[in-house]
């Protein structure tokens, strides 16, 4: 019988704990020994056996001013994670995004278990900023587990752990697939659904919303029979309601992720926030433009980004499919007549869409993204005697 093997795993947010629990599911089928978890994670990462050190919406934290301002907490949570670990003795010990946290956790652990492999899932985003990082993760990981397919050799140029892309849980993604086949221009005479995504966090919405307003108000004056959808998340439901409450042009408001999806299979283009859902929006189909606002610190760390452009299908093409639109640059006029090119049957959206099918070919997997990355874990234990 195969030995039982001990996993520590540390996930910060939603998307982390899913990627966490894929992974463990599909190791499950591979190794035949038990499989014992301790650590940090959510609901997915539970349902495989995880029993959280404590509740990881805790360290769900965006923005430089955030992560000042609960600093003392985030360390005191440093420290006892790094200190449940070390006791616990894993055999690998696979970090998953959040890396404020989770490589804080890394470093700690791997200092004191200096033979403990480290496997970091999702690419920190070191080819934008802070080049340096890649070569000191060198210290405390082992080996990388990319979700983009450009990242391998970025990790390589810029002399980090070695990497492997494992593929994006978003290419098998339901809603993804099923917007792909009902992509399409609207029918003759019908409106086109224009979705407005100002982001799941408080910050995003509140200093978007005022500008997708502006968008939403123009396109109908210049355009009959809009439609705008704006799908958000339970939690910001009442947020949401009260930042559309005085639009002249109010937007359908959907709530939860199967209407979401619903409104993705029925869209025609989209302004949504820069972010991992432009990634969906292209892996859909939806012709998108990318628009952010920054907060003061996070304005000046802007200065220090060196990747040419903050979309992830323009970086996965190497090409600029998404028009991106920053702070002060942001124009509703603008963003409202993109939405009149990309909801007709123009130039400017058939290029869009075309790269977009290069970004769904670059990013399917022979096998699926959990899997290959439980394979992957596996051979580095194995590479190091583990198993």
């Amino acid at each position: 019988m195969s030995k039982t093997l001990k996993i520590g795993v540390i996930a910060g947010e939603v998307s982390g704990d899913l990627l966490g629990g894929d992974l463990i599911a599909a190791l499950k089928t591979i190794h035949t020994g038990d499989v014992e978890l301790v650590g940090v994670g959510g609901d997915a990462l539970g349902a495989e056996g995880l029993d959280s050190l404590f509740d990881y919406s805790e360290l769900s934290i965006m923005g430089f001013t955030q992560v000042i301002a609960r600093l003392p907490q985030l360390i005191r949570r440093i420290r006892q994670t790094a200190d449940a670990l070390i006791a616990a003795r894993p055999d690998v010990l696979v970090i998953i995004d959040s890396p404020d946290f989770t490589h804080r956790v890394a470093k700690r652990v791997k200092k004191a278990l200096p033979d403990l492999p480290v496997v970091n899932y999702v690419c920190p985003s070191v080819w934008a900023w802070k080049e340096h990082r890649a070569r000191d993760m060198l210290a405390y990981v082992d080996h990388v587990l990319a979700v983009l397919p450009f990242e391998p050799e970025a990790m390589e140029r810029l002399g980090g752990p070695e990497t492997s892309f494992v593929g994006h849980r978003l290419s098998e993604e339901p809603g993804v697939i099923a917007a792909r086949q009902s992509s399409a221009l609207p029918a003759a005479g019908a409106p086109p659904t224009i979705l407005l995504l100002p982001g799941s966090r408080a910050g995003e919405i509140k200093s978007l919303a005022p500008v997708f307003r502006d968008v939403a108000r123009i396109y109908a004056e210049r355009n009959a029979m809009p439609r705008f959808v704006l799908p958000t998340v339970a939690r910001r439901e009442e947020l949401v309601r009260a930042a559309i409450a005085d639009w002249p042009v109010k937007p359908e408001l959907v709530v939860g992720d199967a209407a979401k999806w619903k409104a993705f299979s029925e869209a025609h283009a989209a302004v949504a926030a820069s972010g991992t859902v432009v990634l969906e929006l292209a892996l859909s189909g939806i012709p998108v433009i990318s628009a952010y606002k920054a907060d003061f610190i996070g304005r000046f760390m802007l200065k220090k980004i060196s990747i040419w452009s903050a979309s992830l299908p323009n970086l996965i093409a190497d090409q600029p499919l998404v028009p991106e639109y920053f702070d002060d640059t942001m124009r509703a006029g603008a963003l409202a007549r993109w939405m009149e090119l990309l909801t007709r049957d123009t130039p400017q959206r058939n290029t869009m869409l075309e790269g977009f099918d290069g970004v769904w070919q670059q990013m399917r997997t022979a096998v699926s993204p959990g899997r290959r990355a439980a394979e992957v874990t596996l051979q580095v234990l194995k590479d190091q005697n583990r198993l």
